[in-house]
């Protein structure tokens, strides 16, 4: 781990969820089995260890995961529901937080370190990313059409999310009237 914290605490958090690290009650101490962590391999990456860790979620954690991403580094939770794109994503977060890929503060989830939103960021090839960062635009800017109590936060992260998504991402010449 080379003393990275982060990589030190999701190893230990993989160890444990494997039973190669575990409390002992009765010996009021930790155990381990030397010889099975020394058998696994272990990239010199955090960046790796942590794409790795992720692809072991279930699918439609990695995706709400992924959404939450291209938000930034936290969003609201009523922001992400509100995208519509899977009903239970707020339960994927919840299933997130418990393996403590994020963290839950009242109402909003971040990720628990920039390196984990970033290769929750990264499950997606970038050409895919480009248009699903521009459906979400499209999504947020029909939010305010014709609703003036629409903060302006959510017209800013629409143009973020259209400018994210860029021209390679109009798949039709609709979508750049409806851009504008």
């Amino acid at each position: 781990t080379k003393g990275n914290p982060l990589f030190v605490s999701q190893l230990m958090r993989s160890l444990s969820k494997e039973g190669l690290l575990r409390p002992s009650l009765s010996r009021r101490r930790w155990e381990w089995d030397t010889k099975k962590i020394r058998s696994r391999r272990l990239p010199d990456d955090v960046a790796i260890f942590l794409t790795d860790s992720l692809g072991e979620l279930p699918d439609k954690v990695q995706r709400a995961l992924f959404v939450l991403s291209c938000f930034g580094a936290s969003s609201e939770s009523a922001f992400v529901e509100s995208q519509g794109l899977d009903r239970n994503i707020l339960k994927n977060l919840e299933i997130a937080v418990a393996e403590g890929f994020v963290d839950k503060i009242n109402d909003q989830y971040r990720f628990a370190h920039d390196r984990i939103q970033e290769a929750a960021y990264n499950t997606i090839p970038a050409h895919r990313r480009c248009i699903i960062h521009f459906k979400y635009g499209i999504e947020l800017s029909s939010l305010l059409i014709g609703d003036k109590d629409v903060i302006s936060s959510v017209l800013f992260t629409a143009v973020n999310q259209l400018n994210l998504g860029g021209p390679p991402a109009v798949q039709d010449e609709s979508h750049y009237i409806t851009a504008a």
